[in-house]
């Protein structure tokens, strides 16, 4: 890679663990596992590291790279002449527009971001200037989580070079406290369902968007009308606990639990609600979930399993267990 010596002299010891968390759009996601997972499985061979791609139906995946720091600069060399190289077999939008750079945004504990900006900015200056990446820390955190985004755009070889300089900067400067890691979702956590009416939710849960209306338009199959938050009842978070129940068809049950139970944690996590499945009753075709929680907790983890399930072809029959 040309330039590769430039800056280097606080490389790490390649012997040492490097885990490096990277935030990609799906088109990029399906890039990287290319046709069968042939690519990945490339890149796994010939790298050496381990690489592994969040899973989930959502715009956004995390890819995380875990090895020597020799194999995860190796494998995120890969990654980044297969973008390029998509980015060349693009057609063009018009004469002579020049196609745009490679980027990557990696994902990094708020508590390491200080060291790489530098004080008044003097590190993350050095690295622009010696590697020839644009270089950019977002100053809000990722949504649920203590970490930030860290962009890095340029060709390839300037990319391979400042991801070695960040990666050196973090290595010594260890995260301090707890890590909240980001988790994408379908960013939907702003719209609720309730009698085939959506609202939005004030909050952390922010306004929604014109896009995630859409999705959600494209999930539950219909358009959605919706409310101002200022006249549904009954969303105080603070007002007493009560309970929802739904029923959940059989061939949807398994997709809402997920593997080893991850979706139904991350619906928890995401709505601040109790969830239960019951068992499956013999003969029958559907299973009981109840939900506890404040109304906005029910709310949310009902439109969450809702929104799930109906993205894995089907719907549900929601009966009301208030109060039980």
């Amino acid at each position: 890679m040309s330039g590769s010596d430039a800056g280097l002299e606080e490389e790490p010891e390649l012997s040492i663990t490097l885990t490096l968390r990277m935030l990609m759009h799906g088109k990029e996601v399906g890039s990287i596992i290319g046709k069968k997972g042939e690519t990945v499985k490339r890149i796994r061979e010939q790298s050496s590291a381990r690489i592994t791609i969040s899973e989930g139906s959502c715009p956004e995946r995390i890819t995380t790279i875990t090895g020597s720091t020799a194999a995860v600069f190796h494998a995120v060399s890969m990654i980044a002449f297969k973008l390029d190289e998509d980015l060349c077999a693009a057609p063009a939008n018009g004469g002579n527009v020049s196609r745009p750079p490679v980027t990557l945004r990696l994902v990094i504990p708020a508590s390491q971001c200080g060291s790489l900006i530098g004080k008044a900015g003097t590190k993350i200056k050095e690295i622009r200037e010696t590697t020839g990446a644009q270089v950019q820390v977002a100053g809000d955190l990722l949504p649920n989580s203590t970490e930030r985004a860290v962009t890095v755009s340029g060709v390839p070889d300037a990319i391979i070079l400042c991801v070695r300089q960040i990666c050196a900067v973090i290595l010594e400067s260890p995260p301090k406290g707890a890590t909240i890691p980001y988790h994408p979702s379908l960013s939907l956590g702003t719209v609720l369902l309730s009698a085939n009416q959506g609202f939005s939710v004030q909050g952390q849960y922010g306004a929604v968007t014109p896009a995630e209306v859409t999705k959600l338009q494209q999930l539950s199959g219909h358009a959605v009308p919706f409310a101002s938050p200022s006249v549904v009842p009954g969303l105080d978070p603070g007002t007493q606990t009560s309970s929802q129940e739904f029923l959940v068809p059989n061939d949807l049950i398994g997709c809402v639990i997920g593997r080893q139970g991850s979706k139904i944690s991350e619906i928890r996590q995401m709505s601040g609600a109790h969830i239960k499945i019951g068992n499956q009753a013999e003969g029958a075709g559907e299973r009981h979930v109840t939900i506890t929680g404040s109304p906005v907790s029910i709310a949310l983890a009902q439109y969450l399993i809702t929104a799930w399930a109906a993205s894995r072809l089907g719907g549900l029959h929601c009966q009301d267990g208030s109060g039980q």
